[in-house]
């Protein structure tokens, strides 16, 4: 009896370009090896008693293998494809002997010696309910798998979407994260450009000086925002690098003859508890330059260390001109005052402060939770 020799080709799906499109919305193809995926086809094998097991996926010209055993590649074309066809199938298929099925006994991938005799495979369906692929078992003789054999491939069939589906639902969250950064960055923006219009247009001196802590804490907000964007899921802060740049920050925005600097130790912290040390060190250089400006020069330094049990000990400490010249006994009293003691006491700590023989100094611990 003449039979053909070009293998059959697969027709292709009824809703072909919503199931690629289903496909596509993983991002999966042409991504490295994953031990997730190598697992479960490891195990197919072994339970199944079969040399080789495939995680399939169907493209339009080709199937690629996120995992295989027995295979040693990672894309075939789809001309030869057994998967092309059980895409169109049942949930599951099995072909016992794969030259008894008129689909695939002219197809070199089964009559080469030697050939694929024996194919099991479980659809993967997205939650639409397009296949993209199967998690097959293939061996080079005829077989039969048992009921329990079955079972447990639609179990690890079910495993392999459910890795999928879980992808596809962080690198979504992902892109919702980054919209929602970028609307929150351009609102900052928005806020500090027009906090800046008001202090020019301020006509009282106080009003002015409000206004420039509003903008340079509105400031400080958004580099702790882009730090809590940089860190992965569940990490903290990096408090070193985030102050550095709070105290950069600070340094740009004042007359060059007065200097900030700041030594802190890099230790990770909670989010909201960044928050609350970016605004201690906001308010203490800004009660210092509120001084030490007297004289049109100064410095201010910043210290943080970690303290045994947990504690965090911050000091700031500035040579203001009036360390030399009589003050009043509430030179350094007023609002950034009450900010950095509500500020101190929110985060369970002590503070103290007061003349030197080198300028004025505040010492501060807090309590930081450990991430």
């Amino acid at each position: 009896m003449f039979r053909s020799l070009r293998p059959m080709k697969a027709a292709p799906h009824p809703f072909e370009q919503a199931r690629v499109a289903a496909l596509r919305q993983y991002d999966i193809l042409d991504t490295p090896r994953e031990s997730d995926f190598d697992d479960i086809v490891a195990l197919a094998s072994q339970v199944c008693g079969t040399s080789i097991s495939v995680i399939n996926l169907i493209d339009t010209d080709r199937q690629w293998f996120k995992a295989e055993v027995g295979l040693g590649v990672r894309e075939t074309p789809l001309d030869t494809s057994i998967c092309a066809h059980v895409i169109l199938d049942e949930d599951y298929v099995e072909i016992p002997d794969t030259l008894e099925d008129a689909r695939m006994r002219d197809n070199p991938m089964c009559t080469s010696d030697p050939g694929l005799r024996f194919y099991a495979g479980v659809l993967l369906k997205s939650k639409g309910g397009y296949p993209i692929g199967t998690l097959c078992v293939l061996d080079n003789h005829p077989k039969t798998l048992t009921p329990l054999q079955r079972e447990a491939l639609g179990v690890m069939a079910r495993q392999v979407m459910t890795q999928l589906d879980l992808r596809a639902v962080i690198a979504n969250e992902k892109i919702l994260r980054s919209e929602i950064d970028h609307r929150v960055k351009n609102s900052l923006q928005t806020v500090s450009a027009f906090v800046a219009l008001e202090r020019r247009a301020a006509q009282n001196a106080n009003t002015s000086a409000v206004l420039d802590r509003v903008t340079q804490q509105i400031d400080t907000v958004a580099i702790l925002h882009e730090h809590l964007g940089a860190a992965g899921d569940g990490d903290g802060i990096a408090l070193e690098p985030y102050l550095s740049r709070v105290i950069d920050l600070i340094d740009r925005a004042l007359p060059p003859t007065i200097k900030v600097s700041g030594s802190f130790d890099p230790i990770p912290v909670l989010p909201r508890e960044a928050a609350v040390v970016g605004t201690i060190v906001n308010e203490l250089a800004a009660n210092a330059v509120k001084h030490s400006i007297r004289r049109g020069a100064g410095t201010i330094a910043f210290g943080g260390r970690q303290k045994a049990g947990g504690a965090y000990h911050l000091t700031c400490r500035d040579d203001g001109a009036g360390s030399r010249e009589p003050r009043d006994a509430d030179r350094r009293q007023g609002l950034g005052l009450a900010i950095i003691g509500a500020s101190v006491r929110q985060l369970g700590g002590t503070m103290s402060a007061g003349e030197g023989e080198s300028g004025y100094r505040t010492e501060i611990d807090i309590q930081l939770s450990p991430v």
